[in-house]
């Protein structure tokens, strides 16, 4: 099934989404990659608060490339996903301390991240690699960008109003299912049955 979602995505609304369904994203997304990730934990923390509120909002991993434009605005050049496999190790952290309704990615994620998603009413949704100016088209504004001096262009928070983002293909939801897994367990049994017969 197809589903038009617009964050803050309200629970009851991820917890209809099964995998293997399709979402298109209305509203706010913030890019997060690795070191993203380990200063929002570490100021979490700390007791010191973030400069954006991740509940319910789309959460990509994503290095964007960015320029500004002649009224000195910041403009999308290209977003494409991180493989999402770099976050996994404290992904299911980060889920439990800023409840964000949907991670973006490529490559889907582990158990941990799973057991989080269906723990606290997260989804994640797979976005096809080398599309990164199909997800630069979907992004209707930039509206902040966070620790840019510190960490640099592609690890900020960069804080996006998109409309209609996807498609994203949804690989965990919260209900325990997880796509990659189940696709690495058939494979798994074809390669062991192919064995066999040779």
């Amino acid at each position: 099934m197809d589903y038009h979602l617009t964050t803050p995505i309200p629970p009851e609304e991820l917890k209809k989404i099964r995998i293997g369904d399709i979402v298109y994203l209305t509203g706010t997304v913030v890019t997060a990659r690795d070191e993203a990730h380990l200063k929002a934990l570490e100021l979490h923390k700390e007791g010191k608060e973030l400069p954006v509120n991740f509940t319910g909002i789309g959460l990509f991993h994503c290095g964007p490339v960015m320029k500004k434009n002649v009224d000195d605005e910041w403009i999308v050049v290209a977003a494409g996903p991180t493989t999402s496999a770099r976050m996994e190790i404290f992904q299911d952290e980060f889920i439990k301390v800023f409840h964000p309704g949907i991670i973006i990615g490529k490559g889907g994620m582990g158990e941990k991240t799973a057991k989080a998603c269906q723990e606290e009413t997260c989804i994640y949704g797979y976005f096809t690699g080398g599309a990164a100016l199909l997800a630069a088209d979907r992004i209707k504004k930039v509206r902040d960008v966070f620790w840019y001096e510190e960490l640099g262009m592609p690890e900020s928070l960069w804080v996006y109003e998109v409309e209609e983002f996807g498609p994203l293909t949804i690989t965990i939801d919260t209900h325990g299912g997880n796509l990659t897994d189940e696709s690495k367990k058939k494979i798994e049994e074809n390669k062991n049955k192919i064995l066999q017969e040779l």
